[in-house]
């Protein structure tokens, strides 16, 4: 354990310093997110007094959905970070050093978790000057990065076992871009619960992307229900450790296939 982890941090520390060299990186991820909240928040502010929506703020309402999305999609790219090592050669040789499969793919995700955490506050920030109120204060807040960070394990899981499969950058930003704006759009994230459809709820109640969005949502709201909050926590947490076993495993399809 304690080799994983110092490995884990290593490669975690590696990712950062990348990170650091090019930080129009998160910058980059975030022009989309910030069209949504600034956009979409003030288009269909009027939204929020339709009976049944249950809060009269479509810009608070909005705000932690647009911090899920954003986690979602950024973690979609995580994989090609693997696909640049294949193709300098660089995972081929983690492969045969002392480096574990587990700590690989532990770096990926905490790495992937630090730029989900400060594009998250950013957000926050945004929507606070923008006009959003975080009833839920400092807890409320603190939840809803838990909520991304774990969303962003999840889908940056997806991205490294596909990155690991694949081979290709193209493959993998298809994949992931085919994925994302539908799950987006059949969850909470945008409407309220009880103005969707009846079959979009119910799809979104197998929607990890909503189970975020609820969380977040409840924690931030003046007076939460804990256990739906901890409910959908639940939910998140036990999908990203299923995904991050998965996305290890799949360094056996690689090696197979080398």
């Amino acid at each position: 354990m304690t080799t994983f982890v110092s490995h884990t941090g290593r490669l975690t520390a590696h990712a950062l310093r990348r990170l650091s060299r090019q930080p129009a990186y998160l910058l980059f991820n975030l022009i989309q997110p910030m069209v949504w909240l600034l956009l979409f928040g003030e288009l269909f502010r009027r939204v929020a007094e339709l009976p049944g929506f249950g809060t009269g703020d479509y810009l608070s309402y909005l705000t932690p959905g647009v911090i899920v999305m954003t986690a979602m999609m950024s973690a979609g790219w995580a994989g090609t970070s693997f696909i640049e090592d294949m193709d300098r050669g660089v995972m081929d040789r983690n492969l045969t050093s002392p480096v574990s499969r587990g700590a690989l793919i532990a770096g990926s995700l905490a790495h992937q978790s630090v730029v989900t955490v400060i594009q998250s506050l950013i957000v926050f920030g945004v929507g606070l000057l923008a006009g959003a109120r975080y009833d839920g204060g400092v807890t409320g807040v603190l939840v809803v990065l838990a909520c991304a960070v774990l969303l962003s394990i999840i889908f940056g899981a997806l991205s490294d076992a596909i990155a690991l499969l694949v081979r290709q950058q193209e493959a993998l930003i298809g994949i992931s871009q085919f994925l994302a704006l539908p799950l987006a759009f059949l969850s909470s994230v945008m409407m309220a619960p009880s103005l969707l459809p009846s079959w979009v709820s119910t799809v979104a109640e197998y929607n990890p992307v909503d189970w975020a969005a609820v969380a977040g949502r409840e924690a931030l709201a003046a007076d939460p229900d804990w256990s739906r909050v901890l409910g959908h926590g639940g939910l998140l947490l036990a999908l990203a450790a299923v995904m991050s076993w998965l996305a290890t495993r799949a360094f056996r399809a690689y090696q197979r296939s080398s």
